[in-house]
């Protein structure tokens, strides 16, 4: 089984190689001169309408109908919000295994203010709002203080490309904005991290998890 994941991204050139391989079913390796067959399952995902690309010649029609043969439209977060929970519950461990601290616990509070968020970036927002909440918690369980969420955002159905691409652009601003105050207090406390987490107004935990997030040498 090949998954190729926003298959949508595929360049045209690489669309008529994938082709190619779906109706020969075989491929030549690098460096040889026969090919060789192949059996292979394809599954394929993207967040874009393959149909509108089509239209706008950006993504080969053949291509389109040789692999839209079984469609499974995944809904966004915020069209499935009874899911939070579950999803809550198997982030908490992903992320607590990912920095190394026990698992917090969540109060109902906490849960209830999740519960009425509408996710423009989806699940990967979410898993990002519950890795700041377990960098921000104390005793171990996160509070309603501890859920970050942007301000002003109501239940608007746009695209979700539009959702993702504003999710990301504002992340990646945030960080930028992060490590930028991070790198500061470190050089003016001489890389102590303890005085550093001081100057930030963070714990030295919050501190060493962020360091190893952004990648800060």
């Amino acid at each position: 089984t090949l998954f190729l994941d926003e298959v949508a991204d595929l360049p045209l050139h690489m669309q008529v190689k994938l082709l190619r391989v779906i109706q020969e079913k075989s491929v030549r390796p690098v460096g040889e001169t026969r090919e060789v067959p192949v059996d292979v399952r394809i599954l394929s995902a993207t967040h874009r309408k393959l149909d509108e690309l089509v239209k706008a010649g950006r993504f080969r029609e053949d291509l389109y109908y040789r692999i839209d043969v079984i469609e499974l439209r995944v809904p966004a977060l915020r069209e499935r919000l009874d899911d939070v929970p579950q999803l809550v519950d198997m982030l908490l461990d992903r992320v607590s295994a990912q920095i190394g601290v026990p698992r917090p616990g969540i109060s109902d509070e906490a849960m209830e203010k999740l519960l009425t968020y509408p996710y423009p970036g989806n699940v990967r927002e979410l898993e990002n709002i519950l890795e700041r909440a377990v960098t921000l918690c104390a005793d171990e369980r996160i509070e309603p203080q501890d859920i970050q969420l942007k301000q002003g955002v109501g239940f608007v159905d746009l695209p979700s490309v539009v959702d993702e691409m504003a999710a990301d652009g504002l992340e990646g601003q945030l960080e930028h904005l992060e490590r930028e105050a991070i790198v500061k207090a470190l050089e003016q406390t001489r890389y102590n991290k303890t005085k550093a987490a001081e100057l930030l107004g963070m714990t030295f935990r919050q501190l060493r998890y962020r360091v190893k997030k952004l990648g800060i040498e």
